[in-house]
């Protein structure tokens, strides 16, 4: 069975000495009551749970899979897994970040998203129902009325009840303007037909009723995505009836097994408007981009696991010799693996980008915070401006390279590594997905390119960039720090001249943005994670012990070893879209 312990000495590090979350809680009076000393409280022991019921639970439940009846029209999930789901309810996960309105605890988005990272650690398939529940939370406490709050908060709050989002249909994923699901006006309410597919915990049996946000059309919508209406329409009516939503099946996946990925029809099922008609993508988008910062989390958490197991067996195995003769250990017959140079790059590639993804992923989350509870309104609109930027950016980035990560951590084991003993290639399989859903990854990149860098003629960007540019002229003279501010005053500097580089490209040609838009995603993402590592080697300098005396290697391994790559990003960015628009059909 792989192993895990949640990294909470790493995380106390960032909260404290990074991101200054205990002067972030002084200042906004929502948070008062989770100090620094309560959030390391709740992580330790969310983490045990985590680790204790979770973690045993991942293996056999992908061996085992979900069974799908037929004629019943219902799924049931893995051995475990109903009593796993009621004792996660009663620890009260679920509805930590929530509204105290609705039974919630009112807790930052920051410990929510540390709880996050914990449970895909953990158990990837299971911790998606919960994390649906939240995002579905989020979109009706954000767009519903009044009266559907309070009908439908509460009990996804305890988890009694979990959510789903249905958008996708056989005709239409990333275009939802083809979407043909109908709503038809019935007293109250609507009712809605249609089919959608790909729906995660769309039939399960783990929760009492199931609380669908679909996406459907009013008779009079006008035609593509601004005809769009969101509503709820549960499993289980109010007054305990049977909706006519049924699952019609199971999809069969590459990887998580154990979550159920349902067709679901809607035989004219009743819903409920969730905001004005024809304005449904809004709302969805307030439960996407919750989802996107969940999927950024993902690839985060199971490259944490993966490494942490690839790294027991490099320190267990042992294979041919050292090639420094100082090093060879003549009491055996062979040296572990962790002496060679190879073994050492892929396992520090790994924890030096896992470590700086996660320093960002938090940073995002504080930037939530910020924007929802800062008394002052330009600090708010600021921290949401960050919070738009970076939601592409943690979602691409952080699956992209947590599965980069894994595949290394599984070569790091050789042989071991493809075999189910290890875990790893279960972490591989299970991660593959996060770089589809929730937006695939080049549709992340079209809209940092697209959407967010236009803004009010590059005002995020202009924010985010003047942000890392005050940190460079704080620190430009401090000498310890130099090794550290200067490859990141280079790639600022290298970005600025790439970003502006693309824009005036954008204006005369769309082409060349879908052409160099994942690229650009990486270098950005990159730059701001170095901006993390000093950030990180700011708060390391001068501090003897051990843990500080490590991080600042892995700031300068990340430095020299990783950041390097954006050089071949901007050879990529430059050439453009000629290379590859030159091929007519036939020439592939």
């Amino acid at each position: 069975m792989a192993v895990y312990k949640a990294p909470l000495q790493e995380i106390r590090f960032l909260l404290e000495e990074v991101l200054d979350y205990p002067g972030q809680v002084a200042s906004l009076d929502a948070y008062k009551d989770f100090d620094l000393e309560t959030a390391m409280a709740i992580f330790t022991e969310t983490s045990k749970f985590c680790t204790n019921e979770m973690l045993p639970l991942n293996a056999s439940a992908d061996l085992e899979g979900l069974k799908y009846d037929p004629e019943k029209k219902t799924v049931t999930t893995p051995k475990g897994f109903k009593e796993l789901y009621k004792k996660f309810n009663a620890q009260g996960i679920v509805g930590i970040s929530q509204p105290v309105e609705f039974g919630g605890q009112g807790a930052p988005a920051v410990i929510g998203a540390v709880l996050n990272e914990f449970q895909v650690s953990c158990n990837q398939s299971f911790a998606m129902c919960p994390g649906l529940s939240q995002g579905a939370m989020h979109a009706i406490h954000s767009h519903a009325s009044e009266a559907l709050k309070q009908q439908y908060m509460p009990k996804l709050v305890t988890g009694e009840w979990s959510g789903t989002m249905c958008l996708t249909e056989p005709q239409c994923g990333t275009d939802l303007g083809l979407s043909t699901t109908k709503a038809e006006v019935h007293g109250d309410h609507w009712k809605l037909t249609g089919t959608k597919i790909w729906i995660s915990f769309g039939e399960h049996d783990l929760s009492e009723n199931i609380i669908h946000l679909v996406l459907a059309r009013l008779p009079d919508a006008p035609a593509g995505i601004k005809g769009i209406s969101l509503f709820i329409v549960p499993k289980f009516l109010l007054d305990g009836s049977r909706n006519p939503v049924f699952c019609g099946g199971l999809e069969h996946k590459m990887g998580i097994h154990a979550s159920p990925t349902c067709v679901i029809n809607f035989e004219g099922a009743e819903g409920w408007l969730v905001g004005l008609p024809h304005k449904g993508m809004q709302a969805m988008f307030t439960f996407m981009n919750g989802a996107r910062l969940e999927v950024g989390l993902q690839g985060l958490g199971m490259g944490e696991v993966a490494y942490q197991n690839a790294l027991v067996f490099a320190k267990e195995r042992r294979q041919s010799r050292s090639l420094n003769p100082a090093k060879r250990d003549t009491s055996a017959g062979a040296d572990l693996i962790l002496v060679h140079p190879d073994v050492r790059r892929m396992l520090l590639n790994c924890k030096a980008s896992t470590e700086g993804m996660r320093a960002l992923a938090y940073w995002t989350a504080q930037q939530l915070d910020l924007s929802f509870h800062h008394p002052d309104p330009a600090v708010k609109a600021d921290a949401a401006d960050m919070v738009a930027l970076m939601t592409p950016v943690v979602k691409s980035y952080l699956t992209e390279r947590g599965f980069e990560n894994i595949s290394d951590c599984l070569q790091v084991l050789g042989g071991s590594g493809y075999t189910r003993d290890w875990g790893i290639e279960q972490f591989l399989r299970d991660s593959r997905i996060a770089m589809i859903y929730e937006g695939t990854n080049h549709i992340q990149a079209l809209d940092l390119v697209g959407r967010k860098l236009p803004v009010d003629n590059g005002r995020m960007y202009r924010s985010f960039g003047s942000k890392v540019g005050r940190f460079l002229k704080q620190n430009r003279e401090d000498a310890a720090l130099q090794e550290f501010t200067e490859p990141l005053a280079k790639t600022l500097e290298l970005l600025n001249g790439i970003t502006m580089e693309v824009a005036m490209k954008g204006m005369t040609d769309p082409e060349e943005v879908g052409a160099v838009a994942s690229n650009y995603l990486n270098l950005f993402a990159l730059t701001a994670i170095a901006w993390m590592w000093c950030l990180a080697a700011r708060a390391s300098v001068g501090k003897d012990d051990a843990f500080h005396r490590a991080k600042l290697k892995t700031a300068r391994y990340f430095l020299s070893n990783v950041l390097p790559e954006t050089r071949a990003l901007v050879a990529f960015i430059k050439a453009g879209k000629a290379p590859m628009m030159a091929f007519e059909a036939d020439e592939f």
